[in-house]
């Protein structure tokens, strides 16, 4: 309770940051490290409130792999078994000769080359039933697979800030002072122009008696860049007017606050905007701190290397 004391009166807080004043309401952080709400949604339906658009959009490459091969092998095997059920007799180029197993195996073989549309031809149905039921597997693998594309494209398509954040931020020597520090740097082959970061901290605070949740907009030695082709490091100088002013190491250590970072950028491939963020609780501060240099010129002395290996390396610092 020490650091609640300890706000700076002279900092402005900000009432538009979206989140909410009670603090007996929220549960662990704000934003979570890769940007998003740390916020479980209840009390509709698990598919009411589900948008499986943005779920296989967003999600990442290898439970999107897996879901497709899922999707794709019940498919068949429930195709197999309607298949298997009104009988593989009425499947025309099928042995019927030998175990169960064995003819399930090719009815549902021949069901992935009918829900893929690829009909190699020795296995045709012969009656109304099988040939209705092949019907309609070809017309589910047809839509299934060009929603597949689809999402394909929109993967590919999307526009993301390929962006990284450094593990910790710091309180480093500054102009004299002191100031907050925090870096990032593009990690991609990609071409980010005419970026804007905003930095806002959200720190329970006890006002006339009560715990509420209080958000200060730290000010930015550097708002926005031209272009961001090595890293960049943000810096909050804690003077006066910063509401970390006067904050000691027992202070950062000890008290419930989270830096939210939000970074706004341009992709002139895409002619889009992308945006990315980030937060750091009061724990993955690390005091007395400097950020080593991520870059250097080559041996030849004609092209800057970026060191991205080394984007959460610093150095511990003495500070006055």
């Amino acid at each position: 309770m020490n650091l609640l004391r300890k706000i700076n009166e002279k900092a402005k807080s900000s009432d538009n940051t979206g989140f909410g004043s009670n603090p007996s309401g929220y549960g662990g952080r704000f934003i979570n490290k890769d940007g998003s709400a740390n916020v479980e949604k209840r009390g509709l339906s698990f598919f009411t409130r589900t948008s499986w658009y943005h779920t296989m959009i967003t999600m990442s490459g290898w439970k999107f792999m897996g879901v497709l091969l899922a999707f794709y092998s019940i498919a068949n095997l429930f195709f197999a078994v309607l298949y298997y059920l009104i009988g593989i007799e009425y499947l025309s180029g099928i042995d019927a000769t030998g175990s169960e197993l064995l003819k399930f195996g090719k009815a549902y073989f021949f069901s992935a080359q009918t829900f893929t549309t690829v009909g190699y031809g020795h296995i045709s149905p012969n009656g109304f039933m099988t040939s209705a039921l092949a019907a309609t597997e070809a017309l589910t693998g047809l839509l299934s697979f060009a929603i597949a594309t689809g999402l394909f494209y929109g993967r590919f398509s999307r526009p993301v800030a390929y962006i990284k954040f450094s593990h910790n931020a710091l309180i480093s020597p500054y102009k004299e002072g002191r100031g907050l520090m925090l870096r990032m740097a593009p990690y991609k082959n990609t071409n980010i122009i005419d970026a804007h970061a905003r930095i806002t901290v959200g720190m329970s605070v006890e006002e006339n008696g009560q715990l509420i949740n209080k958000f200060y907009t730290l000010d930015l030695e550097i708002v926005n860049i031209s272009a961001l082709t090595l890293s960049w490091t943000l810096v909050h100088k804690i003077d006066e007017s910063s509401p970390f002013y006067g904050f000691t190491e027992e202070d950062f250590a000890n008290g419930d606050g989270e830096i939210i970072v939000y970074v706004k950028a341009f992709d002139d491939l895409f002619s889009a905007t992308v945006t990315s963020s980030t937060s750091y609780t009061f724990d993955e501060i690390v005091y007395g701190a400097k950020f080593n240099l991520m870059y250097s010129e080559n041996d030849e002395d004609t092209k800057t290397i970026l060191h991205l290996d080394r984007l959460n390396s610093f150095n511990k610092v003495k500070l006055d």
